[in-house]
């Protein structure tokens, strides 16, 4: 049984502008301009590279912190390799999700090369996100009533 139940809501209405609620923050993801929609905000693939990034952020803030490291800043460039044609309909051999992700992590610190690729390592042993993303997580779609 998990220890905690995460909840978001999505409402989306007749075009791709999607507001999402996640406790009390609303989000919006849109498509652009050219794909049909207002470009409101960022896709929802690039909402999974920014959910990648911004844990192994938090993750290694926590980290630092607990050992009481003096980590000015972490900085995260993260980059999905994607084929788009399977998610728009056309016939294709790839997979319709990202076939690979790179998180490069620059970390201002007082550390050496070794102590830093040492910290990287539990950060991303932490990150849950780094976790569901090189785990097969179960999903189940469900009609809702």
């Amino acid at each position: 049984m998990p220890a905690k139940t995460v909840q978001i809501e999505i409402k989306q209405g007749a075009g791709f502008r999607t507001e999402c609620r996640a406790g009390k923050h609303t989000l919006i993801i849109d498509q652009p301009t050219a794909a049909g929609g207002t470009d409101a905000g960022p896709t929802p693939l690039d909402y999974q590279l920014i959910a990648a990034g911004g844990c192994i952020a938090t993750i290694g803030r926590i980290v630092a912190n607990q050992r009481r490291l003096a980590i000015r800043g972490l900085e995260v460039v993260v980059e999905g390799e994607l084929d788009t044609d399977g998610l728009l309909g056309k016939p294709s051999p790839n997979r319709v999700g990202y076939s690979a992700i790179t998180a490069r992590v620059k970390i201002d610190a007082d550390l050496t090369p070794a102590e830093k690729e040492r910290l990287l390592h539990e950060i991303d042993e932490r990150c849950p996100i780094s976790d569901n993303l090189k785990n097969t997580t179960p999903v189940k779609v469900v009609l809702a009533s």
